[in-house]
């Protein structure tokens, strides 16, 4: 009897182990199962969502950056960034930004904009927001070298030891966005001796900063109004120098690029000076591109009292006789020591460009001269600048010259004084017309409103 029961006890044993080792092996499978279908669970909520239009993405602060080959010539690649935004507050837009070796575009602006690292991107690298604090001491006041309507400019020092501008932006109403696509539209791809280099850029959630090289002097506006003592380190020659780089950076943009780039700013605390005291043009945050085909833009005004032209500060027309007309007064800020507009003169000298048109009209030149600098110009030279000037600032936007031919006439010593002893010699003209010509080398029509202006 208990021989039987034996072999039945261990069969059911048997059985009750093959039963677990079943469980068991199914729990394993679900277990692998589960895990498989988590990871590719995890894979598609890794991709975009997309709105029923199909455009724009629910997640935020995504950037796509998709690289293209060319197949007609395979080592060549493009790098396109996609910046696509969403924003319960502003309708349903998408922005694109599409930034390609050699080529800058940009189409729709919307709300925000989020961008991440593509160091392959042609118009700088990308800084991480732990970057820049680094560089910049955590934003300290005592690295603030600037201050304007867009942002504080800070000194930094990267990792490498390279020192750098950084310009943080502030984001009232949209603005920092708005100047951080059109700094760099219009010079990121740029590169040019007077023209203030971008390095690079940071955007991390709202915040945008913009990295510029590092230019050691300061700014023209520092040496021509700050406290410099009784003689200025700018003499007559270097503020010639000071102009031509000017002009030389302004004549790239209006006419070595397409679309050309007009500044709309032109002042002198735009113009950055290196130890050598060359200039460079920088701050593009107001800049507006000019396709071959447009003679114009229309655009509200803006700029800076004082170097605005008359024509776009009545009309809003923009083109870069525009800018032409701010490098006049910018020249005429140069020769004189003296601002655009300056309220702690008298009436009659209270507007740069009226006071300099009445005083070469009444034939005192000599007196425009700053009186800090200590050895004064020729009068040939001064009677070029002077001419100069005039012509910038004419009130018939078609007699002003191209800022090529401004570089030209800085930088050529017989302008204009060749055609002049031709006419004065066709003409025979009597001693004292020659004399006014060379006084005052401006047609006295245009000068007739200066007057009027004048004290009685």
């Amino acid at each position: 009897m208990s021989d039987s029961t034996t072999p039945l006890m261990s069969l059911k044993v048997l059985i009750l182990a093959g039963i677990f080792l079943i469980i068991v092996i199914i729990i394993v499978l679900l277990i692998f199962l589960c895990f498989r279908g988590n990871r590719s669970c995890k894979k598609r909520k890794m991709l975009p969502k997309l709105h029923s239009s199909g455009t724009t993405p629910l997640v935020s602060k995504e950037i796509a950056v998709v690289r293209e080959i060319d197949l007609t010539r395979s080592t060549e690649k493009q790098t396109r960034i996609e910046i696509i935004e969403d924003d319960g507050d502003c309708p349903k837009k998408e922005a694109e930004m599409k930034v390609e070796i050699g080529v800058v575009r940009k189409s729709d602006v919307s709300c925000g904009t989020y961008m991440q690292e593509d160091p392959n991107i042609g118009w700088g690298r990308w800084y991480s927001l732990k970057e820049v604090e680094n560089a910049t001491r955590g934003f300290a006041e005592g690295n603030v070298i600037g201050e304007g309507g867009y942002g504080v400019v800070y000194r930094g020092v990267l990792e490498d030891g390279s020192v750098v501008a950084v310009k943080n932006l502030h984001n009232n109403k949209g603005e920092a966005e708005k100047e951080f696509k059109v700094e760099v539209e219009a010079i990121g791809k740029v590169r040019h001796k007077n023209l203030v280099r971008l390095v690079g850029y940071s955007a991390e959630g709202a915040r945008r900063m913009l990295v510029y090289e590092y230019v050691e002097n300061g700014n023209l506006e520092h040496w021509l109004h700050g406290n410099v003592g009784p003689v200025s380190p700018l003499t007559w020659d270097i503020r010639i120098k000071i102009a031509i780089g000017t002009a030389k950076g302004l004549s790239y943009l209006h006419e070595g690029l397409e679309p050309k780039v007009v500044h709309r700013d032109i002042k002198s605390s735009n113009i950055l000076l290196d130890k050598n005291w060359n200039a460079k043009v920088s701050d593009f945050g107001l800049a507006k591109l000019l396709g071959s085909e447009k003679t114009h833009v229309t655009t509200r005004v803006m700029g800076t009292f004082g170097y605005v032209s008359p024509e776009y500060a009545s009309t809003g027309m923009l083109n870069e006789r525009s800018d032409v007309y701010s490098f006049g007064v910018l020249l005429m800020e140069i020769i004189t020591g003296r601002s655009p507009i300056d309220y702690s003169k008298p009436p009659g000298e209270m507007n740069l460009v009226d006071w300099f048109k009445a005083m070469v009209a009444s034939r005192r030149s000599d007196e425009l001269v700053d009186p800090l600098i200590e050895i004064p110009p020729s009068p040939r030279s001064l009677k070029r600048i002077l001419l100069i000037c005039l012509r910038c600032i004419d009130l018939d936007v078609i007699k002003r010259p191209k800022m090529g031919q401004i570089v030209h006439m800085l930088e050529s010593d017989d302008f204009p004084f060749r055609s002049e002893l031709r006419t004065i010699r066709d003409k025979d003209s009597v001693p004292s017309q020659a004399d006014v010509s060379i006084k005052v080398p401006y047609p006295r029509k245009h000068i007739e409103p200066a007057e009027k202006s004048m004290p009685r």
